[in-house]
């Protein structure tokens, strides 16, 4: 039985039955039969058929279910051995390399065999988990997940998450327990559900020699858009940048993020978001292609401005436009564009299916992706650029020196000036009817 799991608001998305997958470089249909998950597979078929998916409750129970924790040298012998799929973004090259250089051979010297598995989005694997766990699948095709936001809270709510075991992590050690973007996701609480990976910001990038006198709020962004056309646009949402780049406006038509309840009710939208899609309406003509088509994807609205096209990007990955610059993919004079309001701020994790028969060597990748060596090597901008989710004063005072050491970019400002003003996500129940509103009241109505 599939049932809703929010009763304020039922999450619909569109699913393509022609979406793929990519297991160790080979294409297989998302849902044609497979000798190893019959069941599952012919369950997937017919519950996807109408194009739709429905955010679920699982059939087994929609609690999360809680991981038995033993020793963890016991773990460590326990996952001797284990192929561990880690499903993750396909359209983060850096991200990719990153895993299949440096994490990958960490884990085979620990035992694991890590095989990456790169997707069109993160649903793909949730709803991949929570078909799996409706048919009572314990051994999934699904070991590890590059997950947050809305998709971490759906799986949760539905008992698509093991829980309970990352406590267990000894890479843990060197996380601050009081830091509040690793403890909630999105306004839903993480519980060792999910353990921490990198920190994010969002981010405007602008062309100074384009835009010789940038704007200081996202309010001013959106004027200059009307006074410059052609030269600015942003990801459809659902896109995960263009989903964020909607919240942010919300915040400035509202007078400031405090003004926005973090948590979502449908009184609270219906209040505040008619300013925000009529301020999105009103400046579409002015947009890249007069707003009669928007980048699917970040990565489309990346090309565009790596391509002249438009003067401003945005990116939850700041970190990466060092390099992206240093190769002479971006404009060598593309800069950060520091809004006096600050800019929202996440983290990022990895999560474990409940569904998965290889959780002890995922905890061994998960714990590998904490350590002070791998977040090293992920903060380097020339492998990925990533911001840590380690408290580096709980380091030892090689590894300080060492996180210490790394180059300095001339385009990005430091972590601490980029969050500067940062306010938390929104409830992920915020995500799907702001999504939907922007469809309905820009797309549409353009």
């Amino acid at each position: 039985m599939i049932c809703p799991i929010q009763p304020e608001w039922w999450t619909v998305r569109k699913v393509s039955v022609n979406q793929f997958v990519r297991p160790k470089g080979r294409l297989i249909p998302r849902l044609s039969p497979a000798r190893s998950r019959l069941g599952v597979r012919a369950m997937i078929a017919s519950g996807l058929s109408l194009g739709v998916l429905l955010t679920a409750c699982a059939a087994p129970g929609s609690e999360a279910p809680r991981a038995e924790n033993a020793p963890w040298s016991e773990i460590e012998e326990q996952a001797e051995g284990q192929t561990v799929s880690l499903w993750m973004y396909g359209g983060d090259e850096q991200g990719n390399t990153y895993v299949d250089e440096y994490l990958t051979p960490a884990a085979r010297d620990a035992g694991v065999t890590l095989r990456r598995v790169p997707v069109a989005t993160t649903s793909d694997a949730v709803n991949r988990i929570l078909s799996e766990r409706q048919a009572g699948v314990t051994d999934g095709d699904v070991d590890l997940v590059w997950v947050n936001g809305d998709n971490f809270g759906t799986g949760k709510q539905a008992g698509a998450w093991l829980c309970g075991w990352t406590s267990t992590l000894p890479n843990m050690k060197y996380t601050n327990p009081g830091d509040p973007l690793l403890s909630d996701d999105f306004g839903t609480p993480v519980e060792g559900c999910e353990a921490p990976w990198h920190k994010a910001q969002f981010t405007l990038a602008y062309n100074a020699a384009t835009v010789p006198d940038p704007p200081t709020t996202l309010a001013g962004v959106l004027d200059w858009a009307q006074a410059h056309p052609g030269r600015f646009t942003y990801p459809a949402p659902p896109d995960f940048t263009g989903s964020v780049f909607v919240r942010e406006v919300l915040a400035s038509v509202s007078g400031g993020a405090e003004n926005v309840p973090t948590q979502f009710s449908e009184g609270d939208h219906d209040k505040l978001t008619p300013a925000l899609f009529d301020r999105l309406h009103a400046i579409a003509p002015s947009l890249w292609r007069e707003g009669t088509t928007y980048p699917q994807t970040s990565s489309e609205l990346d090309d565009l401005f790596a391509g002249g096209q438009v003067d401003m990007t945005m990116t939850y990955g700041p970190a990466t436009l060092t390099d992206l610059v240093a190769r002479g993919t971006y404009p060598p004079q593309t800069k950060v564009l520091l809004l006096d309001e600050g800019t929202v701020g996440n983290a990022s994790f990895l999560a474990i299916p409940s569904t998965s028969g290889q959780s002890a060597g995922a905890r061994v990748v998960a714990n590998l992706a904490l350590s002070p060596e791998q977040q090293l090597a992920a903060a380097r901008p020339d492998v990925w650029g990533q911001f840590t989710v380690l408290d580096v004063e709980r380091l030892s005072p090689a590894d300080r020196e060492a996180f210490g050491a790394l180059p300095s970019s001339p385009v990005v400002p430091t972590y601490d000036v980029l969050s500067r003003n940062a306010h938390p996500e929104l409830s992920a129940q915020w995500v799907g009817p702001l999504d939907e509103g922007w469809r309905r009241g820009v797309l549409a109505g353009r």
